[in-house]
């Protein structure tokens, strides 16, 4: 991979599905589904497939299972589709190991999550993402930010000083602030992709510097969410808009409790058999997944 790659200033496309793992009634991981799975989202719009991370429930994977389930979407949606994986952990060794493992699966970057439970100061994050950025230098990472799963935000500040590693050139931004995006512009500049990592602040971040979106609803209206996103690009603004406030019941009910709990139920209302979480999550309740029926039904008569 050259240099020039590295630098691209959308490296993943403008539209990345983090997909959902699916398990068959036994529990196991279900290879074949993901693979028609990850087919099916590129089909609906998706640039790019995020695999084992959140949404895929990468805390309840073995490493095995991963690196199999990357190898299968890898191979499934061909050469043209983004993958990446997501190869996180609050161990800067274990995440050292599995980004390594990730570069050599041949995927197009690796999706890496600011270290959760151990709470380390700006200086312990900083020096961690530089171990996984130097690990795998060829390979693009996009930093994921997502404080309320992790306990800790990585400051804007850190980044910027990140970008010395030239294949850190995206950010998931998840701490539910169309402020970060700014402040990250600010002090990172128009190098960093920064990709909204909540479907219901797209359009706004859009406005103020994001890229593109990790969506969770591209599973069930990837073609509304491409569309919105063309639809600002090309100076549409109320077309947008209007797919922004059309989705809002959808964005709003697959994050009524812990993702990827609402979407899995989506997907087996649509017809995909990908089984419910792994504990300690649990399916939907009955009262949510009817709520949930109703909004999926409103859009499709619309």
């Amino acid at each position: 991979m050259n240099s020039k790659a590295l630098f691209s200033p959308i490296p993943f496309g403008r539209l990345l599905t983090a997909m959902v793992t699916p398990f068959d009634s036994d529990g196991k991981v279900d290879f074949a589904l993901a693979g028609r799975l990850a087919k099916y989202l590129v089909e609906e719009g998706s640039d790019g497939i995020v695999v084992c991370g959140t949404t895929g429930e990468s805390p309840t994977l073995t490493w095995k299972e991963q690196h199999q389930l990357i190898e299968t979407v890898r191979q499934s949606v061909g050469s043209d589709v983004k993958v990446l994986a997501g190869t996180g952990s609050n161990s800067t060794d274990e995440a050292v190991e599995a980004t390594k493992e990730a570069a050599l699966s041949g995927v197009d970057g690796a999706l890496v999550v600011v270290p959760y439970y151990n709470k380390p100061p700006q200086e312990g994050l900083e020096a961690h993402f530089k171990a996984i950025a130097m690990a795998a230098p060829e390979l693009p990472l996009m930093l994921y930010n997502i404080p309320g799963r992790t306990g800790c935000s990585l400051a804007p500040r850190t980044v910027s000083k990140l970008m010395d590693c030239p294949n850190v050139v995206s950010l998931k931004a998840a701490s539910g602030t169309t402020d970060e995006v700014t402040q990250l512009r600010i002090e990172c500049g128009a190098r960093l992709a920064i990709y909204s990592g909540d479907d219901g602040l797209l359009l706004p971040m859009l406005s103020v510097g994001a890229v593109g979106v990790v969506s969770v609803a591209s599973h069930l209206v990837g073609r509304s969410i491409k569309a919105m996103i063309e639809a600002y690009l090309n100076g549409h603004i109320d077309l947008a808009l209007g797919y922004h406030e059309h989705l809002q019941p959808l964005f709003k009910a697959l994050f009524a409790t812990t993702n990827p709990i609402p979407v899995k139920a989506a997907l087996e209302l649509n017809g995909w058999p990908v089984g419910p979480p792994r504990s300690p999550l649990i399916p939907l309740s009955a009262e949510m997944k009817e709520q949930l029926s109703e909004i999926l039904f409103a859009l499709h008569q619309t």
